[in-house]
């Protein structure tokens, strides 16, 4: 039998039972499809977790304040960084920015609402350092922290919380803890990496104000540095742990009393875990499309079964073991194909919903419709042989006798 003939035979039987193929088929798509859309589920939330991170910065280093440590063990009291820690690390070498940073939770009224949010006391560089982008008016000034001036910066989502429209609070005044502050600009929205310290839920003004005129203290919660070069972290967290622990006076021999941490760390882990989720995700998908292969395998037997006059029939006009098993596996393997590009149309579907109207972060990958397509017609050939294989090796004399 001529090849064109083997698969007009195969497409003419799967023709022949629509409703059957139709329903042999169904198990297939629904595996591609949910490969498909779990794998774009968790390579979405992947390249979000990765964008937010990277807007945070991955040249930074945090410093943060710890406990007396002696010999492995936390001393009573706690040790505080303060702006004085601040002004020695500009000695240390390959650092471009330092960037101390004082906030607390405080009542902020502007009218006749009402809020508690973070706010910052920095430097003006904490803004482009952080890559803040400023949305209306300006970043306050040198000149302004060095005044103590009552100038705010207002995080993106300030606006909103206390029901005004950002442009439009440009030189008004809000309250902070009871004080007047002039608003001098708004940012641009940043987002969240977690739901407890949302980077646009808060207020920034100038160290030196919120040192002397609101909270009144020379500590800092954090001292954030910017390397020169990313290639040199390890460079510059030595260069600062000499300074601080010179600073604090710290014997060689005793453990540090404050931390330093590398936002690049956070960003490899988040990466771990998400590709650990997309690879769960898609291994509890595929579990279906192996569901779906069995369903193929099983059909195809009973096909066998069903056609055995036939297959003694063909054998006796000369058809061979190879042509009749090439048959049959052309019909699993057409049946996984439909199936496989009719699961790809659902699986993207199923991602463009999820992200239209549950507004998840979904990223439909060319590599996953590649495998997908490639898999599905791996299952017909797989689950297709056996059926195939006992179709080949059926004696035509008692396919002929059989009823």
């Amino acid at each position: 039998m001529l090849l064109g003939e083997i698969i007009n035979v195969a497409l003419g039987a799967i023709r022949a039972n629509k409703l059957r193929s139709f329903l042999t088929m169904l198990g297939i798509v629904i595996g591609v499809g949910a490969v498909i859309t779990m794998v774009a589920l968790g390579t979405g939330a992947q390249k979000s977790v990765q964008d937010q991170i990277q807007a945070l910065g991955t040249d930074l280093l945090s410093v943060y304040p710890g406990q007396s440590m002696h010999r492995g063990i936390a001393g009573s009291d706690r040790v505080s960084l303060t702006t004085d820690d601040a002004t020695a690390l500009e000695e240390a070498r390959g650092l471009n920015a330092i960037i101390p940073e004082l906030r607390r939770s405080q009542q902020v009224e502007y009218g006749n609402r009402n809020i508690n949010v973070n706010i910052m006391g920095t430097v003006p560089e904490y803004v482009p350092v952080n890559n803040y982008e400023v949305d209306h008016g300006r970043v306050f000034s040198e000149g302004d922290a060095t005044a103590r001036k009552r100038v705010a910066l207002l995080g993106y989502a300030v606006p909103e919380m206390v029901g005004a429209n950002a442009a439009a609070m440009i030189g008004q005044q809000v309250l902070i803890r009871g004080i007047p502050f002039e608003v001098v600009g708004t940012l641009k929205e940043k987002g969240s990496t977690n739901s407890w310290n949302n980077p646009d839920e808060q207020i920034l003004i100038p160290l030196q104000t919120a040192q002397y005129r609101i909270l009144g203290t020379d500590r800092v919660n954090s001292i954030t540095v910017q390397v020169s070069h990313p290639d040199s972290m390890t460079t510059a967290m030595i260069e600062i742990e000499r300074v601080l622990r010179r600073e604090h006076g710290i014997a060689p021999g005793r453990d540090n009393d404050f931390q330093i941490r590398n936002r690049s760390e956070f960003l490899s882990t988040f990466e771990e875990t998400t590709q650990t989720f997309t690879f769960l995700l898609g291994g509890i998908a595929a579990v279906s499309l192996l569901v779906g292969g069995i369903g193929i395998m099983n059909i195809m037997l009973v096909s066998v079964t069903e056609r055995t006059r036939e297959i003694g029939v063909r054998k006796a006009l000369g058809a061979t073991r190879q042509n009749i098993m090439l048959q049959f596996l052309v019909e699993a393997l057409v049946l996984c194909l439909m199936g496989g590009v009719v699961g790809i149309l659902a699986g993207t579907g199923g991602a463009f919903a999820l992200s239209t109207w549950a507004n998840w972060n979904t990223l439909v990958s060319w590599q996953a419709v590649v495998i997908a397509v490639i898999f599905s017609g791996a299952v017909g050939i797989f689950f297709g042989l056996w059926p195939a294989r006992r179709a080949s090796q059926l004696d035509p004399i008692e396919a002929l006798r059989y009823e």
